[in-house]
């Protein structure tokens, strides 16, 4: 980034933007009501990183969006912003390189940050000098990103496949309710298949196996993939669920963080079953 000014400025936050078609959710959370508190008895702290939006006064939040959410809850009327004179690709680049690393973040979050950048890189017509043997064999796109990220090529281009899945499915993903080859899978079936397998997912009580999305992929490859096809294969018994329990999320939200997804409040709940399963039997010995 080149840096127009050296020193972080206050600008109004009413002349702030979020950065448009950005993927990161900002939630109305319990993190969120810390950092309000925080914001309102010190201030913010850490500057945000802006842009200036051509042939206007205004600028673009490349970085701090939830730190700018949080001030106008606050009430703050102005923040403390590093200016940075970035064209839109390399700030779309830069939004997504300031996020992918923060603790929590969404599968639906990384697999559209994944594509943004991987757009704004292609848009850049993006070459490297980094060679991937003694050939010199120019990296791809994919893997550049890759190589900035803690994810390999193929689960680059694994998560970018996952922007092709309906809202339904991608909030499945965010709740931890299927696995991501489950979501590749589905991702190549079109709209309305997708919503069929929706449907039967709430009919029948389930979400689907990576051999059910499998072979629903490999139907529709081959132009088989009918609704009654789609209607058979998700009302098979798996037998991951032939004994299940079920505990109304109500009943055990407020025990975990807001950021939690359902599968890591499953494991959370797991282990605090071990953890009194071996109490119980170290006293019984």
């Amino acid at each position: 980034m080149n840096n127009t000014r050296n020193q972080p400025v206050n600008i109004p936050v009413s002349k702030l933007r979020p950065f448009e078609g950005h993927p990161f959710k900002v939630k109305d959370d319990d993190e969120m009501n810390t950092l309000i508190e925080s914001i309102q008895t010190q201030g913010v702290l850490s500057p945000l990183i802006v842009r200036p939006i051509e042939n206007t006064d205004e600028y673009e939040v490349i970085s701090g969006h939830r730190r700018l959410h949080a001030a106008q809850k606050a009430g703050i009327t102005e923040v403390p912003a590093l200016i940075y004179a970035l064209d839109r690709d390399a700030a779309a680049i830069a939004v997504v390189d300031s996020n992918l690393h923060r603790e929590h973040i969404l599968p639906s979050e990384k697999a559209f940050a994944y594509r943004m950048k991987l757009e704004a890189m292609s848009r850049q017509g993006h070459r490297s000098d980094l060679t991937s043997d003694q050939l010199g064999r120019k990296l791809e796109t994919a893997e550049i990103i890759a190589q900035q990220s803690d994810d390999s090529k193929s689960q680059v281009r694994r998560y970018i496949r996952l922007t092709y899945l309906i809202p339904g499915f991608l909030e499945k993903m965010d709740q931890g309710e299927i696995a991501l080859s489950v979501g590749v899978e589905l991702s190549f079936l079109d709209e309305s298949s997708q919503r069929e397998v929706l449907e039967q997912c709430v009919i029948n009580d389930c979400t689907p196996s990576y051999s059910q999305a499998w072979r629903m992929h490999k139907a529709d490859r081959e132009g088989s993939l009918t609704k009654a096809a789609i209607q058979t294969i998700m009302s098979e018994e798996k037998a991951n669920q032939k004994v299940r329990l079920k505990i109304p999320m109500e009943r055990i939200r407020k025990y975990f963080p807001q950021s939690y997804t359902a599968a890591q409040i499953e494991d959370a709940v797991v282990k605090l079953c071990e953890r009194d399963y071996r109490r119980r039997t170290d006293r019984e010995r």
